[in-house]
C-alpha cells in the first residue's frame, strides 16, 4: 500500500494547502482597510445613502419591511450584464414582497451610458468607488463583480454570493425561503 515516504509526501503537501488556505485568507482579511466595519451575517446593514440614476438620493431604509437583494455590478462586467434579464425577472415576480436594487460600481457616465442600452425595471443606485467601495461593506472582500447580497425585511445581512446568481437562488432569495 503506502510506505513512509508516500505518507511524509501526502502529509507535506497536506501541511502545505492549509498553510495555502490560510494564507490566502489571510490576505482577504488584508485587503479591508482599518477601521471599516464589514457587516457580517446576521448585522443590520448600514444605512447607506446613494444617489440613483434618477438623480434622487436613496437609503437602503426605503426598502424596510421588504427583502431586499443588493446586486453589485459594473458596466464592463460581461456576467453583470447577462445577469440583468434575470434579476429583473425576478424583481417583477416578487414586487410585493421584495426589492431588487442594482448598485452599479462604475463612473456614473459610464453606468447612464449602458443603461440607455440595457435598461432594467429596478431601481439602479450609484456604489462609491473609492475606498472604502460600498460592496466591500456588504463582505465583498475580494471586489469580485457580480456580487449580491440578501436583506431581511428588518435591515440584516442573511446571505451573501459572489458571481452571478442562478434562477433557483433568485426565487429562493426573493420568495422568502431560506438564504443559503
Amino acid at each position: 500500500m503506502f510506505n513512509r515516504q508516500t505518507w511524509t509526501i501526502l502529509l507535506v503537501a497536506t501541511l502545505f494547502a492549509v498553510a495555502g488556505g490560510w494564507l490566502q485568507h489571510r490576505s482577504r482579511l488584508a485587503r479591508v482597510p482599518a477601521g471599516v466595519h464589514v457587516t457580517a451575517i446576521g448585522e443590520v446593514a448600514p444605512d447607506l445613502a446613494l444617489m440613483g440614476t434618477d438623480g434622487r438620493q436613496h437609503r437602503l431604509s426605503d426598502y424596510r419591511g421588504k427583502r431586499v437583494l443588493l446586486n453589485f455590478w459594473a458596466s464592463w462586467c460581461g456576467p453583470c450584464l447577462e445577469e440583468m434579464p434575470a434579476l429583473a425577472r425576478a424583481a417583477r415576480q416578487h414586487a410585493n414582497t421584495s426589492a431588487v436594487v442594482g448598485i452599479a460600481m462604475d463612473e456614473p457616465a459610464r453606468t447612464q451610458a449602458f443603461l440607455t442600452v440595457h435598461p432594467v425595471d429596478y431601481p439602479i443606485l450609484l456604489g462609491e468607488l473609492a475606498s472604502p467601495s460600498t460592496s466591500l461593506r456588504f463582505g465583498d472582500t475580494a471586489q469580485v463583480l457580480p456580487y449580491s447580497a440578501l436583506l431581511d425585511a428588518d435591515g440584516r445581512l442573511l446571505a451573501t454570493h459572489r458571481g452571478p446568481l442562478d434562477a433557483a437562488t433568485l426565487a429562493r432569495w426573493l420568495g422568502g425561503g431560506p438564504a443559503d
